[in-house]
């Protein structure tokens, strides 16, 4: 299974939340950069007419009012959703969660209150290998890359340094180019390696 993990320190956390901001891409800026989460996510699991249904996309949020919150998202057929309506699964959402619970809102949706390394931590427990997508980590193209791999990555402000400290010191850093890409071009390029490589 292929799974990505998106972690944003300012994403909003409550459906109250991010309906103060919606509207329009311009005001998801304001909801702690949420554009760039949905962005990432229709990279990591929308094809043209299809879906990755092998994907399984989490997002991880520490914003206000009350982090944090982890959505895991896998699109199943009966999973109703396009690629103009994913700010508003996500809002519905994250209404949807129940304190000390996790909650599938709808067919492969879930939400839960949990911190990004407890995810992390879980994901380890099931058996995949941890990569940490980074600009100075070793080239994907040379890294030996299993089925069950999930790749973390990180808004405009990155992934938190303390975490990121410990993260290294079990998980590969991994680069997908000497450039500096948007988060949602990087799942892009990952998703593209993977499907070459047929894992």
């Amino acid at each position: 299974m292929r799974q990505f993990v998106y972690f944003s320190s300012s994403a909003a956390t409550s459906g109250n939340a991010l309906s103060k901001y919606s509207g329009g891409e311009g005001n998801l800026m304001k909801a702690g950069r949420m554009d760039i989460a949905i962005h990432s996510f229709i990279q990591g699991v929308f094809l043209s007419h299809d879906f990755r249904k092998d994907v399984v996309f989490h997002f991880i949020f520490y914003g206000q009012p009350d982090p944090p919150k982890h959505i895991e998202i896998q699109v199943k057929d009966e999973t109703q959703i396009s690629k103009k309506d994913v700010g508003n699964i996500i809002k519905k959402i994250l209404y949807k969660y129940k304190g000390g619970e996790k909650t599938e809102v709808l067919p492969g949706c879930f939400i839960e209150k949990k911190s990004f390394l407890g995810v992390i931590e879980e994901l380890i427990k099931e058996g995949n290998e941890i990569f940490i997508l980074d600009k100075k980590g070793e080239d994907i193209r040379k890294t030996s890359i299993p089925k069950d791999c999930v790749f973390i990555l990180g808004d405009h402000e990155g992934l938190p340094q303390k975490e990121l400290k410990r993260l290294k010191s079990y998980c590969k850093s991994v680069s997908v180019g000497n450039k500096m890409y948007f988060a949602s071009q990087t799942v892009a390029v990952v998703n593209n390696e993977l499907d070459y490589r047929g894992i």
